[in-house]
């Protein structure tokens, strides 16, 4: 699966930060260390230095799988 570039940010209703991804989909981006160490999250520059990096979509990768067409699951999404 080909990975999709970060758009944006916003923070979910725990705080918690979340990557609007040019497929359309959301992913969380959290600093949890020593699980994830993704120290620039917690900054509006370490946020903003990584729009336009690119993520695995799992949610482009389970449609992939399935057969289903990302356009179409966009879409029923209301995106």
């Amino acid at each position: 699966m080909q990975p999709k570039k970060i758009i944006a940010f916003h923070a979910d209703e725990h705080g918690d930060w979340v990557a609007d991804l040019e497929c359309g989909h959301t992913q969380h981006v959290r600093h949890n260390p020593p699980w994830t160490l993704r120290p620039w999250v917690a900054t509006p520059e370490g946020r903003a230095q990584h729009i336009g990096t690119e993520l695995i979509c799992s949610k482009c990768e389970e449609r992939a799988e399935s057969g289903e067409s990302v356009q179409s699951a966009v879409k029923e999404k209301g995106a």
